[in-house]
């Protein structure tokens, strides 16, 4: 009997077995079906590479590679402020309180208007598909009429988006104009937000999941977590929110409520397996093995981490420790839309952990030893990670995975044989939206 596939890619692919190995085939047939997922990988020694390829040529299904271009799985982005976008690299050399009350806060605030909303979130989405990101973890604003929006621009591009009305009820520390004017408004908003995005789901081939999304504890009131931490639990809901990501927001869980971040997040039912923490700068090994007993997943943000993080994020001792985590552009606290940017920075940061910072100290004092990751790692959160992370059989290129797929070009010229892992190791510190010609999302070519 012969399967009829709707694509046929041919072509070679890089793909992630774990934290520390990649995966590299040449010139396969990666057959992707009806429903977007990957049916069959057939390799040239294969005995029906040939009969599959011919079909595929006969039936017009097939599409051939060139040498310089390779498969990978699409990026996933773990954290999004979606409604910062028009600030993307303004004001990060101020301080983190100017930075909100100044800029974040009054930007934010403009997504009452629905027009503005989809023009905003059209172009995000359409410019984070073109970097190579087929997963986005969203988070949106106070108001639900930009929320829909995002929601919206999500399914007309065929991103897999996971998007949270953001709940803000502290009026302590959150701007008058710019709050929930309650808890109880802002659950019956979030619960109102996730029947609206299963009525815009019907019939749709890859919706978009609603997310719980209390900003952070300073933001939020008591009864707000509590309440927000029933409804994930009603609902079998995704959680996002941020966790120790700064010296201030560590400050305030043990001033306030006498723990730390990470306790009193999971005090309100709001650490799950379900749960993406952003940031986690400063999260203890106290926190760490919480994180992996709870099944929660972390944002690294590396870039926006260097503005406003206070530490560098120990990637190497998280992934050792079992704990999922995935790489977050962190829009706009990170300029930049692209995960490969991140992939650059997480790397970077790390040697700068490993090595130190201060030249007053010492060698043997200034750095912390083995702290160091490579591009491999870091490819791994961006996909692997970032998939477990949101509980997704997507990430990898595999049999049975979601086809989320970005065909990549080699931005230079080698001058001689280059071996794969070397070519690997170029694409990740090269790579930008003019070299990837193509993105997938289950199935669909979106770019």
């Amino acid at each position: 009997m012969n399967i009829i596939y709707k694509t046929v890619l041919k072509g070679s692919y890089y793909t992630a077995i774990d934290k520390n190995q990649i995966d590299y085939q040449i010139d396969s047939l990666i057959c992707i079906d009806e429903n977007g997922q990957i049916a069959n990988i057939v390799k040239p020694n294969n005995g029906d590479y040939e009969k599959i390829h011919h079909e595929a040529e006969q039936q017009g299904t097939l599409m051939a590679l060139t040498k310089d271009q390779v498969i990978m799985p699409g990026f996933i982005d773990l954290h999004v402020h979606a409604p910062q976008w028009p600030n993307a690299g303004l004001a990060l050399d101020r301080p983190l309180y100017e930075w909100l009350d100044q800029y974040t806060f009054p930007l934010e605030a403009k997504f009452k208007d629905a027009d503005y909303a989809h023009l905003v979130y059209d172009n995000l989405v359409e410019t984070l598909l073109a970097n190579g990101t087929t997963t986005a973890l969203y988070f949106g604003s106070v108001d639900n009429t930009g929320n829909v929006e995002l929601v919206k621009a999500c399914l007309d591009h065929h991103q897999r988006g996971f998007v949270g009305k953001v709940v803000m009820d502290n009026p302590a520390q959150t701007p008058d104009y710019y709050r929930d004017e309650s808890a109880q408004v802002a659950l019956d908003e979030t619960e109102a937000f996730i029947h609206q995005v299963e009525q815009l789901n019907k019939n749709e081939k890859i919706p978009v999941t609603p997310v719980i999304t209390p900003r952070f504890l300073p933001s939020c009131t008591d009864e707000v977590l509590a309440g927000l931490g029933q409804l994930a639990t009603k609902y079998n809901l995704p959680i996002q929110s941020h966790c120790s990501e700064s010296d201030w927001e560590n400050g305030y869980a043990l001033e306030t409520h006498g723990q730390r971040d990470a306790a009193v997040l999971d005090d309100f039912g709001l650490l799950t397996d379900k749960t993406v923490m952003a940031h986690g700068t400063l999260l203890n090994d106290e926190d760490l093995d919480r994180f992996k007993n709870r099944g929660v997943g972390i944002a690294h943000c590396p870039i926006s981490n260097v503005y406003f993080g206070n530490a560098v994020m120990p990637a190497k001792k998280i992934l050792a420790k079992d704990v999922k985590v995935g790489l977050g552009t962190d829009i706009s606290g990170g300029f930049d839309p692209s995960i490969y940017q991140n992939i650059r920075q997480a790397i970077m940061s790390s040697r700068m952990l490993d090595e130190g910072v201060d030249s007053k100290l010492s060698p043997e004092l200034r750095g912390q030893e083995d702290a160091a990751i490579t591009a491999r790692n870091a490819f791994y959160m961006a996909t692997v990670g970032g998939a477990q992370s949101l509980n997704l059989t997507t990430g990898q290129v595999k049999v049975g995975y979601a086809a989320d797929l970005q065909i990549v070009h080699t931005k230079y010229p080698t001058f001689g044989h280059q071996e794969p892992e070397d070519t690997f190791d170029k694409m990740m510190y090269q790579t930008t939206a003019a070299e990837i010609d193509h993105v997938m999302t289950q199935g669909i070519f979106v770019k």
